[in-house]
């Protein structure tokens, strides 16, 4: 008969108490497939299984055709969660698994990940002086008069040259261009100015071609072809702010200082040296009797005056009665 010492007895109960505790628990199974969202299989997913009972977790890939398991569990409850890349990821609500069980999961699908595009959306100061552009060839008083050459953006981007050679043309073509010359002409015709061209049909028809010539040449030059060699804006910028005989002295200096394509204030060459050359060409077609230099420097001068009363009147009277201006467009913040 064989006897054990008191500490080898309470060694070998121990022992046997753990050897019966382990092969009296089953042990089980969990297993399942990873599909898209069009039933795909997806291989190589990351499957993590979290047992609730005690915290413990062990995570397996999906194989090629995206099943996946896990062997030699206790019982107790478990979840899992799959990611793969591209997918959204899958958490499985908490399953239960009993003694012995082979359990496999209820079919589930990855749909595709939510992505956010971010797009930047870039305006050159070409693109912007078009948009802009195109609003202000709308504007007209009354609906009828244009008033193409009143910016009442004040920061409005710089024309290009070919915006310049469009607004240009676009104001020298507008059928009120032809219908204000042709009542100046009637008033030069009523006055008998420039004698030389006569009275009759023959006369207002002289008096018209000139005048229409005096103020195409003058704005071709002065609002376009000058403005494109020396970077100078043509418009007027609307100011709408301060006191009214800041607005006043702003606007009349406006006929002789001009903004600048680089945002800087300097003097209005363009203007005020095309209405000297404008006047010098129409030498070349009013009579004979009243050609030279008086009238060049008359005609100048002229059109630099008539300028400085434009802008006043732009200034204080035509934003009223201009009905197609934005609403955000209101001159000098």
């Amino acid at each position: 008969m064989i006897k054990f010492g008191p500490v080898r007895l309470i060694v070998l109960v121990v022992l046997c108490s753990l050897t019966c505790a382990s092969y009296g628990q089953i042990l089980g199974t969990i297993s399942g497939t990873v599909l898209d969202i069009n039933g795909g299989v997806v291989p190589g997913a990351q499957v993590t299984l979290l047992a609730l009972d005690h915290a413990s977790s062990r995570l397996v890939l999906s194989d090629d055709q995206g099943n996946f398991s896990f062997s030699e569990l206790g019982s107790g409850r478990f979840t899992f969660t799959v990611t793969s890349t591209g997918l959204e990821t899958y958490s499985s609500p908490p399953i239960v698994l009993y003694p012995g069980e082979r359990l496999i999961v209820p079919e589930f699908r990855l749909a595709p990940a939510a992505t956010t595009t971010n797009i930047q959306v870039v305006v050159t100061q070409t693109q912007l002086a078009t948009e802009q552009l195109k609003a202000q060839e709308q504007q007209r008083v009354l609906g009828l008069f244009p008033n193409f050459y009143s910016s009442y953006i004040w920061d409005a981007a710089p024309l290009s040259s070919g915006q310049k050679y469009q607004l240009a043309l676009r104001s020298i073509a507008d059928p009120f261009a032809f219908v204000g010359t042709g009542m100046f002409a009637a008033a030069e015709q009523w006055q008998d100015t420039f004698p030389g061209y006569g009275q009759g049909a023959q006369g207002y028809a002289k008096r018209y071609g000139a005048a229409y010539a005096d103020e195409a040449i003058s704005r071709m030059i002065g609002s376009a072809i000058l403005p494109s060699l020396l970077h100078q804006d043509p418009r007027y910028f609307y100011r709408g702010s301060g006191s009214k005989k800041s607005r006043a002295l702003y606007a009349i200096s406006a006929a002789v200082v001009c903004r600048g394509d680089n945002g800087r204030m300097q003097p209005n060459y363009s203007y005020v040296a095309g209405a000297f050359a404008a006047g010098g060409i129409s030498n070349l077609y009013h009579p004979a009797g009243d050609r030279g230099a008086g009238l060049t420097i008359g005609n100048g001068f002229l059109n630099v005056g008539a300028h400085a009363v434009d802008n006043l009147v732009r200034e204080f009277l035509l934003r009223k009665l201009t009905p197609k201006v934005p609403a955000y467009a209101q001159g000098k913040p």
